[in-house]
């Protein structure tokens, strides 16, 4: 099978299908991941300022309850433009469930855009480990954090966040592994998969969901 060159942005189920074709390709094991999954959906936040904020606020939380959070912050007045969000006060912004630090976080991010510190337009001109190494140079942003706001918000198509739990329990199960790996040994599975990470990610999320929702194990 011919390598196909990496799309700009993984946003659509057809994009994801086409890199995760090339993966069964170069790593056969993926055969039976992608069989089990299924049909692999694009997960698309906006960019800039609302999309860090949202991937801030699923931080260390349920899917579930992230987004009962998020669904109260974007109805505040303000809160997905970063000069009006430095008008609201921390009691306003923790009433829909923020804890102390994630505010902080967004505020320091809302900062750095006013003053023009951060650019998410540069942002997305950067090669993957580039633009990770941009976005941890701020206060409160992780490489998790990083990765999963280049995957969602700007598409990279080759970013694997290792850090994830649920990845590697999930790749610990897919790939048959004796043990769960190490952060440092899933960016060497990971290492594999270039230049078609984003879509390996994805591919991974979905078999632990299905394997969550069907066998209630990978809990």
């Amino acid at each position: 099978m011919s390598e196909i060159l990496p799309s700009p942005r993984i946003d659509s189920a057809e994009a994801i299908a086409g890199h995760i074709d090339v993966l069964v390709g170069m790593d056969p094991r993926l055969v039976a991941v992608r069989d089990f999954a299924g049909p692999v959906q694009p997960r698309i936040n906006p960019p800039g300022f609302a999309g860090m904020a949202k991937v801030i606020t699923g931080q260390q939380l349920s899917v579930t309850s992230a987004a009962a959070i998020w669904g109260r912050f974007e109805q505040l007045p303000g809160a997905l433009d970063p000069v009006r969000y430095l008008s609201l006060s921390e009691e306003a912004v923790r009433a829909t469930g923020f804890s102390g630090g994630k505010f902080r976080t967004v505020r320091a991010i809302a900062e750095a855009m006013v003053v023009g510190q951060l650019d998410f337009a540069h942002l997305e001109t950067l090669p993957a480990e580039e633009a990770v190494r941009y976005l941890v140079a701020h206060k409160g942003i992780g490489p998790w954090t990083a990765e999963v706001y280049l995957m969602f918000c700007a598409g990279h198509p080759d970013v694997f966040p290792a850090g994830d739990l649920a990845l590697l329990k999930a790749v610990q199960h897919g790939l048959g592994l004796d043990a769960r790996p190490s952060i440092k040994d899933m960016i060497g599975i990971a290492a594999r998969w270039m230049p078609h990470r984003s879509a390996a990610a994805l591919l991974f999320w979905r078999y632990f969901a299905v394997m969550r929702d069907r066998e209630g194990i990978l809990l």
